[in-house]
């Protein structure tokens, strides 16, 4: 028996002799020799939860019917109230949805729940690890060939079958390798088609030392690595990458384009393109409203949804990306006048190497300011960096409450069905006060902002689906204005909870930026505030969102009501001392100071 510690990177599931293999992409990096392993799990299986009719022996006897593993009786909250459920244990991911629809149509069985969680992302939250995280892991090293989920020639590669525990460790995690790339093409008759218009140049750019552009044509630049045609080319780039094993590969518009692309060259001109850590070839998978282009083992992240996420531009080119992140220009060759650079040669030629290198290095200065928040994130959240990075703030929100809902024993609301969601669609309730803006030009403004307001209404009024009261109470409560919902005081809701506990762990971060001298600690400390600044703002707005989990737009009506109320009895304090309001909007307002006081 080995036991290896290692960076958690990457996971996936696959199936071997019909049951599910976990597989662990990791780096030994700072830990030893930086080698890459994949670590095997066996002993996870699917499951999900039974809501029974009325005598769960009856429910239980009617499941045992199908082909299942196991049914046990547990106990769990739903909505904050205590129920027991059955938890039916299945052989296969695949099972989940061939066996959903069964089970729920059995007489006595009343609702199925947790029947939309993915495999991978149900262990992760089970076995209590955190991508970009350290991990200990015990069990037997086997040799790559042996294994069948394995197809590499990479003899560095180290396999572990897990038997036992996997544990996170607490510790700092070191610096990892980061390669941008960025691929130029030739295409004279418009937009670039992989059917006939080939790869002219692939251009790299990292944070241990390498940057090249990889081209079939001679330049006078010693950054320029000559060869002989593009499927060498093609080569060549996936030779660098397994050779120098980075853990995060970037680009901008990779999902879509640069990499599908070179897949797509590669199987035209009929050569491998492999990338991944285990021997596999590029998968477009779904993730979040996008496809992905996944290189297992290896985080492969698209900067650009990153930046529609982060960034509210009138365009998101990478040229326009960085103009805004560093207050300068970039290099720009407009893509139809690319082929005219190559087929020209001379000094355009040489023009057109500068303006590939600086893509790639471009993006790598932009991986280098985002990924830092990213990779935080995906430590809070607790899903993968791949998933994380192409996830809209709503859904980081509801995967950060479904992991916190498992830590407390709360059983997880499902998607909303399409009927369901149609019927919230419909539902309206009033937002934000807004006051339309006095026209003239005015002096002496003066900002009020409100810190956070929604998410502190929610906290202080405590504000939850399993808080609120739907029929007569002798509990102690907060009624909200203009609208007629009541919240308990007490207990404290979930999302209250979460929310408070997301806010108040922002505050001692920046205490001890406040005290530490180190600016390296300062750095990483405030990171970490931004990453939880980011995800308590994506939650003001989630009990109005239709295909949230936890939608309640009793939720969402209380939150905006008092939310105004607030603001108009501030402006009507404010006109006490002074000062006149001349625009409002959500969560503060602008105001002149008059100076005439009221008494």
């Amino acid at each position: 028996m080995e036991t290896i510690r290692f960076i958690l990177l990457d996971i996936d599931y696959v199936t071997e002799n019909g049951k599910p293999v976990v597989r662990l992409f990791g780096n030994q990096r700072g830990i030893s020799k930086g080698e890459p392993i994949i670590a095997l799990d066996k002993s996870f299986k699917p499951y999900i939860y039974v809501v029974p009719e009325n005598d769960p022996e009856s429910c239980i006897k009617q499941i045992y019917t199908l082909d299942v593993d196991e049914v046990k009786r547990v106990m769990k909250k739903d909505v904050g109230v205590e129920k027991e459920l059955l938890k039916v244990v299945l052989h296969h991911p695949q099972d989940v949805p061939k066996l959903r629809d069964k089970i729920l149509a059995l007489s006595e069985v009343k609702d199925i729940r947790e029947h939309d969680i993915p495999f991978y992302r149900r262990y992760l939250m089970d076995k209590g690890i955190f991508p970009m995280a350290e991990v200990e892991v015990r069990g037997k090293i086997k040799a790559p060939k042996s294994v069948p989920s394995v197809v590499t020639d990479n003899e560095k590669l180290c396999i572990l079958e897990i038997d036992g525990k996997v544990n996170e460790i607490n510790g700092k995690i070191p610096d990892l390798k980061v390669m941008s790339f960025d691929i130029e093409v030739r295409n004279p008759k418009g937009m670039p088609s992989s059917d006939r218009d080939e790869i002219i140049m692939i251009s790299l750019a990292s944070n241990f030392g390498l940057q090249r552009v990889i081209s079939t044509k001679e330049s006078s630049f010693e950054y320029v690595e000559t060869v002989e045609d593009e499927k060498t080319m093609i080569k060549r780039f996936s030779d660098i990458v397994n050779l120098e094993n980075p853990d995060i590969i970037v680009g901008y518009s990779s999902d879509n384009f640069d990499l599908p692309y070179i897949n797509d060259r590669a199987k035209k001109l009929k050569i491998p393109f492999k990338i991944s850590v285990d021997g596999s070839d590029l998968k477009s998978l779904r993730r979040g409203y996008t496809s992905a282009a996944v290189a297992r083992g290896r985080v492969h992240v698209d900067l650009y949804p990153i930046m529609r996420r982060h960034l509210t531009l009138d365009r998101y080119t990478l040229e326009r990306v960085y103009e805004e992140l560093f207050g300068e220009e970039k290099d720009d060759i407009k893509g139809d006048k690319i082929w005219e650079y190559w087929d020209s040669g001379g000094e355009k030629l040489e023009k057109l190497f500068e303006y590939s290198l600086d893509d790639a290095v471009s993006a790598f200065k932009v991986a280098e300011k985002m990924l830092p928040i990213n990779r935080e994130l995906t430590r809070i959240i607790g899903q993968p960096l791949s998933d994380i990075s192409r996830m809209a703030s709503g859904q980081m929100v509801e995967w950060f409450l479904i992991r916190k809902a498992y830590e407390v024993n709360e059983v997880i609301p499902n998607k909303p069905s399409q009927y369901e969601y149609s019927k919230r669609r419909g539902l309206t309730y009033v937002g934000g006060y807004v006051k339309d803006p006095v026209k003239g030009l005015h002096e002496n403004i003066v900002a009020f902002d409100f810190k956070s307001l929604y998410p502190s209404i929610i906290i202080s009024k405590n504000i939850s689906p399993d808080t609120l009261i739907t029929g007569a109470s002798n509990e102690e409560y907060h009624t909200a204005p203009e609208v007629p919902y009541k919240f308990k005081k007490e207990p404290k809701g979930f999302i209250p909870s979460v929310i408070g506990d997301l806010l108040e762990e922002r505050v001692k971060i920046k205490n001890l930026m406040i005290e530490t001298d180190d600016p390296v600690e300062k750095r990483i400390l405030n990171v970490q505030q931004e990453a939880l600044k980011t995800l308590a703002n994506s939650m003001y707005g989630v009990y109005g969102y239709a295909r949230f989990r936890w939608y309640s737009r009793e939720c969402a009506d209380a939150v905006t009501a008092w939310g105004r109320d607030y603001i108009k009895n501030t402006m009507k304090e404010a006109e006490k001392y002074g000062f006149k309001a001349i625009y409002a909007d959500t969560d503060g307002f602008y105001a002149t100071y008059t100076g005439k006081t009221k008494n």
